[in-house]
């Protein structure tokens, strides 16, 4: 039986140069619906580069994620597609997105991520570093206890570690990392 659902697209976004954008996550986010967006000045820049305009957006950011998900479900159940994308990279990955995946896949919508931008791998494939086993673990806590605590653990493994951190605090990290 056919689904009048609408769809749900996680669309990977620029992550410094907007020239980074895929053409077919171009093409989706101007056939999408509703596009929901961390913050909608951010999207509006990327969105006005490409001459995407009479979108409707919604604000999705996480403090606000579970007020939104329901407005984003009754949206889908109503046939409408909907591209979810945060301000740089790929939604989910460090970022707000993976509450509204999981209840979509809940309530039987259909998933399509629009692959493209991703920082750990960029930095990764740049570095040097071994990258035939890796291993991301997005932010770090910002308690050095904790941090310390995650650093060891994932240190220990042989394989290459991706992290993301402040840049108001990577100094403070690379020395933890050294003395650890």
């Amino acid at each position: 039986m056919k689904s009048n659902n609408g769809k749900l697209y996680i669309v990977a976004t620029p992550i410094g140069n907007l020239k980074d954008i895929t053409l077919r996550a171009l093409e989706v986010l101007k056939s999408v619906d509703v596009i929901a967006c961390e913050d909608t000045r951010v999207s509006k820049k990327l969105l006005n580069s490409y001459d995407i305009g009479n979108k409707t957006l919604i604000s999705y950011y996480e403090p606000k994620e579970e007020r939104i998900i329901p407005k984003i479900i009754e949206l889908l159940k109503d046939g409408k597609d909907v591209a979810l994308i945060s301000d740089a990279g790929t939604p989910s990955i460090s970022d707000p997105g993976y509450k509204l995946i999981k209840r979509s896949i809940e309530e039987g919508i259909e998933i399509i991520p629009i692959p493209g931008a991703f920082a750990g791998l960029s930095g990764l494939v740049a570095s040097g570093l071994p990258t035939d086993k890796f291993i991301f673990i997005g932010f770090l806590p910002n308690k050095e206890g904790k941090k310390r605590e995650i650093l060891k653990k994932f240190g220990s493994l042989n394989s290459t570690v991706i992290l993301y951190e402040s840049p108001n605090r990577v100094l403070k990290t690379l020395n933890l990392i050294k003395e650890l």
